[in-house]
C-alpha cells in the first residue's frame, strides 16, 4: 500500500508541475502576437533571392507558427511587394512574392502588404497591434540585416519587447567595399547587435528553447 501510495502521490506531483509550467506559459503569452516577416518564395531556392539557410528558417518558422495556431494566439504575416525602380524580386502579382506555403495565412490571421524594410512604415501595423492591445512581438522571418532588424528596431522605438527567434530567421553573403562577407557571419553580428545591452532591442532565442518556454 504504501509504494501504491508513494506512487500516486508522485504521480500527482508531476502532473501539477506540468500544468503549473503550462499555466505560467500562458500567461507569459497574454499580450503576445507572432510576427512573420517576409517569409516569401524568392527567398528559397528557385527563388530570384535565394538565402543561405531559407529552408532551415522557414521550418523553423513554421514550427512557431504552429505553437501560436495551438494556443489560439494572434498572427501577423508580412508580406513585401517591391515598387521601387530597379527591383527585381518580390514583384507585384509575381509567384515570387507569395507567402511560402510552410508559413501560409490561415483563418483570420493577419496579411499586412509593406514596401518598405520597415513593417511599420506607411502600413496599418501599429494600428493593428495597438487595437488588440499587443505589447509583446515574438519575431520571425527574412532577410535578418534587412527587414527584421529595421522592424525590430522599430517596434523597440514604438514601446513593444521583442522576442527574435535568431534560427527561425537568414540572410545571405554581402559585399563591404569588394570584401565577401558570408552570411552566417551577417546573420551572427545582426542577432548580436538588436540583443546587446542585456536585449535593449530584443532577447534572440532558438527556436528549441522558445517552445520549450525558456
Amino acid at each position: 500500500m504504501k509504494n501504491v501510495f508513494r506512487n500516486t502521490l508522485a504521480l500527482c506531483l508531476a502532473l501539477f508541475s506540468v500544468l503549473t509550467i503550462n499555466a505560467q506559459q500562458k500567461r507569459n503569452m497574454e499580450n503576445t502576437a507572432l510576427l512573420i516577416i517576409d517569409v516569401q518564395n524568392d527567398y528559397f531556392p528557385g527563388g530570384k533571392m535565394e538565402l543561405a539557410g531559407a529552408e532551415a528558417a522557414g521550418n523553423n518558422t513554421q514550427k512557431i507558427l504552429e505553437y501560436f495556431r495551438r494556443n489560439s494566439l494572434p498572427v501577423i504575416h508580412i508580406r513585401h511587394i517591391a515598387v521601387n525602380e530597379g527591383a527585381d524580386f518580390f514583384l507585384p502579382d509575381s509567384p515570387g512574392s507569395e507567402i511560402h506555403p510552410r508559413v501560409s495565412p490561415k483563418g483570420n490571421e493577419k496579411v499586412i502588404i509593406k514596401h518598405f524594410p520597415n513593417s511599420f512604415r506607411e502600413t496599418d501595423l501599429l494600428q493593428y497591434l495597438q487595437k488588440n492591445g499587443i505589447k509583446n512581438l515574438v519575431i520571425t522571418g527574412m532577410m535578418t540585416d534587412v527587414c527584421v532588424d529595421a522592424t525590430t528596431r522599430a517596434a523597440f522605438d514604438l514601446g513593444f519587447s521583442n522576442s527574435v527567434i535568431g534560427d527561425a530567421t537568414a540572410t545571405r553573403d554581402r559585399d563591404l567595399n569588394g570584401q565577401v562577407v558570408k552570411a552566417v557571419e551577417v546573420q551572427k553580428s545582426f542577432l548580436a547587435g538588436i540583443s546587446a545591452l542585456g536585449g535593449l532591442y530584443a532577447k534572440v532565442v532558438n527556436a528549441r528553447d522558445f517552445l520549450a518556454g525558456q
